[in-house]
């Protein structure tokens, strides 16, 4: 009974190892640039961190351009581990144009943190503000939320539009043959 439930008989239905297996070829090298874009983000975001303080700490340099400076050089850096490390697999087109559209996916990624922190404290905070024009309701609705799904989208983008996978086939157009039977 044990070999039954375990898979090992001939015509045994497949076991969760058999499953497991199936959903790692189908997904695994999505689940691996995932984790190489994660590591690249939270590197760059470690940089952008650090050179902002540094800056306008140490340096006394104004926050606003301190944080330009820390973001440029972070987003260069993010550009760089993604192109040669996270999609190296994937064909190389114009560095200019990667390179200008993985800046303006970055502008739109910030704009979706920018949104939830202000449908946060200006929306629900306007009805609630003791909850939602908080401190903490803040950095909730700018680092959890709008970094989550800013980050889900950066992910899409780049893959999809910034370090696009080399000689996908185009789809067939349908035919409308009247002979066919279609």
């Amino acid at each position: 009974m044990a070999a039954t439930m375990t898979g090992d008989q001939p015509g045994a239905p497949q076991t969760r190892p058999g499953l497991i297996a199936s959903l790692l070829d189908r997904f695994g090298h999505l689940v691996r640039e995932l984790s190489k874009f994660a590591t690249v983000g939270g590197l760059a975001f470690l940089v952008d961190f650090a050179l902002f303080n540094y800056l306008a700490s140490v340096r006394h340099m104004p926050p606003v351009a301190a944080k330009t400076i820390s973001t440029v050089i972070a987003a260069s850096m993010a550009f760089l581990g993604n192109r040669f490390w996270t999609w190296r697999h994937r064909q190389r087109s114009n560095p200019a144009r990667e390179y200008a559209l993985f800046f303006f996916f970055n502008g739109v990624g910030l704009g979706i943190a920018v949104g939830c922190l202000a449908i946060s404290r200006y929306g629900l905070g306007s009805v609630w503000p003791g909850v939602f024009q908080t401190p903490l309701a803040d950095n909730i609705a700018s680092f959890i939320v709008g970094t989550g799904l800013g980050t889900l989208f950066r992910f899409w983008s780049y893959r999809r539009f910034v370090f696009v996978e080399a000689g996908t086939p185009p789809v067939p157009e349908p035919s409308h043959d009247r002979d066919s039977g279609a």
